[in-house]
């Protein structure tokens, strides 16, 4: 599925274009020039606008440079990814065990490059009176496979709330999103009930909230941010004070400091070792980590440290493959500390 810019893009990428092709040296760094060629990238819905946008500045840059960027889930994007179909892949989670393999059968060597953060959002609709917060617990109550047909109104996920039918959305199956808040809430990746309404496009996830007062869904926390006018987030209670008392609002802070857990994570890029042989992909690759700083908070999504950018750097100079996750998701865990760890093994 081919999406165009959402609204999510339309005002902050504008204010984006125009801030940062106005502040020289500390903006948009400028590649060589006169490069020439096409260069294909699939995947996350989440991590779309940021390769989007960044897309879009390369291509002033660099104009004879043509760059693609599809959705079709993180899973969606892994299967291309480890076929050796494109050259990038957009992804809300690690690489799993499975698609290592494959990208293995296939001869496909990559650099996994972590580029930001974002928090799984749980939202209601606005005319909801009654979900002040949710506990883990009750995530998992809601949304783990034997709630199936079962679990279908708000008193049985807490008895003081009402008698009332409760319908669920969410991301699709291919979306890391959807793995990524199963891991974390249910214990295992891709482990759900099915009968919710699900889309890989978070518009349409947003728009079914929005319509429904007796809905609860989850995405992550940029696309609740362009629409909280019609929305409300609710607080989630981990049971772990060490994270802070209570429930915890998703916050550019309470995500980057990781206090919003189980639910703050990091989003990625993978890039194939062959493509990055290819002058056009290193240079759009350089320019990526160069502005992400700048260009993720400008399209809604919370930057990492300026630490992390330069260990992904480092990934990218030294052409180190692999997964520093180990095929799968690691809640909780810092992915500077990781990086940290690779990068002081492989000196």
């Amino acid at each position: 599925m081919r999406i165009l810019f959402r609204g999510l893009l339309t005002f902050p990428l504008a204010a984006a274009l125009v801030v940062l092709s106005g502040c020289g040296g500390d903006g948009v760094k400028e590649g060589a020039r006169g490069v020439a060629g096409s260069i294909t990238v699939d995947g996350s819905s989440t991590v779309f606008p940021i390769t989007e946008a960044m897309a879009e500045e390369f291509r002033r840059e660099q104009p004879d440079v043509r760059v693609t960027v599809g959705v079709s889930g993180t899973g969606g994007g892994f299967k291309k990814f480890s076929r050796g179909e494109i050259d990038i892949c957009d992804a809300s989670r690690p690489i799993k065990d499975a698609e290592l393999q494959m990208a293995r059968q296939n001869k496909v060597d990559f650099v996994e490059l972590p580029v930001a953060y974002d928090g799984i959002a749980i939202l209601v609709n606005p005319k909801n009176t009654w979900c002040e917060s949710i506990t883990v617990e009750e995530l998992k109550r809601l949304w783990e496979p034997s709630a199936q047909n079962k679990v279908t109104r708000w008193n049985q996920v807490r008895p003081n709330w009402p008698d009332r039918e409760i319908h669920l959305f969410g991301p699709g199956v291919d979306s890391g999103t959807y793995d990524y808040f199963t891991g974390a809430i249910v214990g295992k990746e891709g482990a759900s009930r099915g009968d919710f309404t699900s889309s890989e496009d978070d518009n349409v996830l947003v728009q079914g909230i929005a319509a429904d007062e007796l809905a609860l869904g989850f995405f992550g926390y940029a696309y609740y941010e362009e629409n909280k006018d019609r929305l409300r987030v609710v607080p989630v209670n981990d049971g772990n004070p060490q994270n802070g008392d209570g429930p915890i609002v998703p916050t550019v802070d309470t995500v980057k400091n990781s206090t919003y857990q189980p639910l703050s994570r990091p989003i990625f890029i993978y890039v194939r070792r062959e493509s990055l042989d290819r002058s056009e992909v290193s240079l759009f690759i350089d320019f990526y980590l160069k502005n992400a700083p700048s260009l993720v908070s400008q399209v809604g999504y919370i930057p990492l440290p300026d630490e992390a950018y330069q260990l992904a750097h480092g990934r990218v100079a030294r052409k180190v493959t692999g997964s520093v996750f180990a095929g799968g998701s690691q809640v909780g865990v810092s992915v500077q500390d990781l990086l940290k760890k690779e990068s002081a093994a492989a000196e």
